[in-house]
């Protein structure tokens, strides 16, 4: 006999999902049992819904092709939210399977019942409700073809248990059409139009968006974008948080857009075109008095493609009609060891000095996160993630998704400690898998982007500065990790940060460093 919960695993298995990450309960054991009978599916066990969800989307952003979540009822998938907005945020494919009560039970209110499409549908393109054992099949095939679809998003299955451990004979149930097939074309933009409003134009600053090869922070598109630089005199900078962006090896030297408004205008002011490759138009992250939350007005933008488009395409195509000169190549100039106590500015200098080769950097906090994306475009090729929604607990996860769709390749987790604790159950994952991931931890024991933020104000008082204070007590780093099973260590110079790095990324399993600042 083939149950419902095989049915939809194979469903999944056959549309190309090799990896679950799963953090289940009662009413999903029997796609539990399920996963002994259907090859194929890797299971990773995550102790948090949010770093299943998190890992989920590391891994997406990676292959261009989904993973599973498996998760445990509203609630469950509620804990999971944070990281599915960011992955929408991304465009990253997820298929979320979220089991629910019995059919039979839902009409009692029982105690873990709650209205679980409400809480899927801000976060998924595609949300379906299992309503046979019949129906398990389908909606497993569908839900991978709709995580694709629009450039990449969340698709969501609920599962009730009855239907997971029923027979799955009979024929799928007849649907009148898809979601995909409804799904309009991508448009593609006027090439000749755009490339004469450039030429006409007295100052460029194109914004490249990330995503795969084909988007604009693939090596091919900022290749592109460097060769109309140079025809039109005009700069680029990456958005303020891509999904994904090659660096280094000698790719052009791209930083990205400023967080805070005064220096974004001061870029964004300038230009009389801003191009729009592959990205939103640019807004404030908080409404600031004094700022107009659109940074752009729209009479000054010139969309060439929107996320998740082929951006690169279009990027190559305009070099060609305005005979941009061809991509020389830049030098990376190496950079100096460092020395001393560390700072953030010599953290990034070291890490990115002694990066390898085709590793996949994890970016989230602002501690390190601008100062090494700025200073890896010295370093070793590598592919950057960062956090595309700002809901905090991205960086481990991400890092754990990325090195399981990344085998063979080095994974950095650069972190600051306040984030970091959102989603520190990963690091116990790392061990249960034996990731070859590097975790590095910024320790300045407090929220520095909230500091940030009430610098700009009045002088905080001693409440404010106890609300964004880790210091009472200090995390230790390396107790913790130790607990999860990731050897580590803490450094205080930027000596032994690099004695300790070249170590660790010489390991074949998890390892944490905590950088005291």
């Amino acid at each position: 006999m083939t149950t419902g919960a095989q049915a939809l695993l194979s469903a999944l298995q056959a549309e190309g999902v090799e990896v679950c990450f799963a953090n289940p309960g009662t009413t999903e054991l029997d796609l539990v049992r399920a996963f002994d009978t259907v090859p194929g599916v890797r299971c990773v066990l995550g102790l948090q819904e949010n770093v299943c969800t998190g890992a989920a989307d590391g891994y997406g952003r990676m292959r261009g092709a989904p993973a599973a979540t498996l998760l445990h009822l509203g609630p469950g998938f509620a804990n999971g939210i944070a990281n599915l907005h960011n992955a929408r945020r991304a465009r990253t494919p997820i298929v979320n399977l979220v089991g629910d009560h019995m059919s039979w039970h839902l009409p009692f209110d029982a105690p873990l019942t709650s209205d679980i499409e409400s809480l899927a549908r801000p976060v998924s393109g595609w949300v379906h409700r299992v309503t046979s054992t019949a129906d398990a099949a389908w909606a497993g095939r569908e839900a991978v073809r709709a995580s694709l679809a629009r450039g990449g998003q969340g698709a969501t299955v609920i599962f009730p248990a009855d239907f997971q451990v029923g027979e799955a004979g009979g024929s799928d149930k007849a649907k009148a059409a898809d979601a995909h097939a409804r799904e309009e074309p991508a448009s593609i933009p006027d090439l000749a139009a755009c490339a004469a409003r450039l030429k006409s134009a007295r100052k460029v600053v194109f914004l490249l968006g990330g995503g795969g090869p084909a988007s604009g922070l693939g090596a091919r598109g900022q290749r592109a974008a460097a060769r109309l630089c140079a025809a039109l005199g005009a700069s680029a900078y990456a958005e303020t948080f891509p999904s994904r962006a090659e660096r280094g090896g000698g790719l052009p030297d791209f930083d990205r857009l400023p967080y805070f408004p005064e220096p974004a205008r001061a870029v964004l002011d300038e230009a009389d075109v801003v191009v729009l490759a592959g990205v939103l138009p640019p807004v404030t992250y908080f409404g600031y008095e004094g700022h107009p939350s659109q940074m752009v007005e729209p009479g000054r933008l010139l969309p060439l493609g929107a996320p998740g488009e082929p951006v690169a395409d279009y990027l190559e195509a305009l070099a060609r009609m305005l005979d941009a000169p061809a991509w020389e190549g830049v030098a990376p100039v190496p950079l100096p060891a460092q020395q001393g106590r560390l700072t953030p500015a010599a953290i990034s200098a070291t890490i990115a000095r002694l990066l390898p080769e085709d590793a996949i950097v994890s970016v989230e906090g602002g501690t390190c996160g601008y100062p090494f994306y700025a200073a890896s475009a010295a370093s070793a090729r590598h592919t950057a993630l960062t956090n595309t929604g700002g809901a905090i607990g991205q960086g481990l996860p991400v890092a754990l998704g990325a090195a399981i769709a990344s085998p063979g390749r080095r994974v950095v987790a650069l972190l600051s400690d306040g984030s970091t604790q959102y989603t520190v159950q990963t690091l116990w994952s790392l061990a249960h898998e034996n990731l070859p991931v590097v975790v590095l931890i910024a320790a300045n024991h407090q929220y520095g982007i909230l500091r940030k933020e009430l610098a700009r104000g009045e002088q905080p008082g001693p409440q404010a500065e106890a609300l964004t204070s880790l210091d009472r007590p200090r995390i230790d780093w390396t107790r913790l990790a130790e607990g999860y099973g990731v050897p580590s260590s803490r450094v205080e110079t930027a000596e032994e940060l690099g004695e300790a790095f070249a170590a660790a990324c010489a390991r074949p399993g998890p390892t944490l460093i905590e950088m005291q600042l």
